[in-house]
C-alpha cells in the first residue's frame, strides 16, 4: 500500500518472493556495478558473492587494479548481503587491507558474510579472491533504515 515519506513523496513498498529474487532485482538496477562489469553469483539474507573480470581501463600507473575498483566490488558484495531481505540498509562506514595486487585479465570474487546483526547495525566482511588467493579484505558497517525496502515514486501528485 502506498504511504507518504516527511518529503511529501509517495513511497510503495517492493514485495518480493525470496531473498534471491530481491537480491537479482537490487542487482538488476545497480547501474554502476554493471559499468564495471560485475556479476552477481549469490545474494541471500546475510550472504552474497559478486565477481568481475579486471580490464586494462581498470589499471592504474603501476599497471596494477586501481583499489577504488576492488573496493568497489566488495561495496557490492556487503551491499547484496545486507540488503538481500528487502531491509532498506545502507552503509555507515567501510575500511579496505589490500594484500595483493592484482592485474588486467583476473578473474576477482567478492564473498560477504554477515558477522554481527543488532537491531538496525551490521558489521559484514567481504573477502577478495583471485583464485584461491585472498587479494583483499573489506569491513562494512550498515544501518538499516526502514523495515522493507521502499521505491521512493516520481510522481510529484499528492498522495492518495
Amino acid at each position: 500500500m502506498p504511504t507518504v515519506n516527511q518529503s511529501g513523496q509517495v513511497t510503495t513498498y517492493v514485495e518480493h518472493d525470496d531473498e534471491k529474487g530481491f537480491a537479482e532485482r537490487l542487482f538488476g538496477a545497480d547501474r554502476a556495478s554493471a559499468a564495471m562489469g560485475m556479476r552477481m553469483l549469490q545474494g541471500s539474507d546475510g550472504h552474497a558473492r559478486v565477481a568481475m573480470t579486471i580490464t586494462d581501463q581498470m589499471t592504474n600507473g603501476h599497471s596494477i587494479t586501481h583499489g577504488g575498483y576492488v573496493f568497489a566490488m566488495a561495496d557490492t558484495a556487503f551491499a547484496l548481503a545486507c540488503n538481500a531481505s528487502g531491509r532498506r540498509t545502507v552503509s555507515s562506514g567501510a575500511s579496505i587491507i589490500f594484500l595483493a595486487p592484482t592485474s588486467s585479465g583476473d578473474e576477482l570474487v567478492a564473498e560477504a558474510v554477515e558477522r554481527a546483526r543488532r537491531g538496525r547495525t551490521g558489521v559484514y566482511d567481504v573477502t577478495v579472491k583471485r583464485g584461491d588467493h585472498i587479494v583483499a579484505e573489506f569491513r562494512g558497517n550498515s544501518r538499516e533504515v526502514s523495515d522493507r525496502y521502499a521505491a521512493e515514486s516520481t510522481d510529484d501528485s499528492p498522495a492518495p
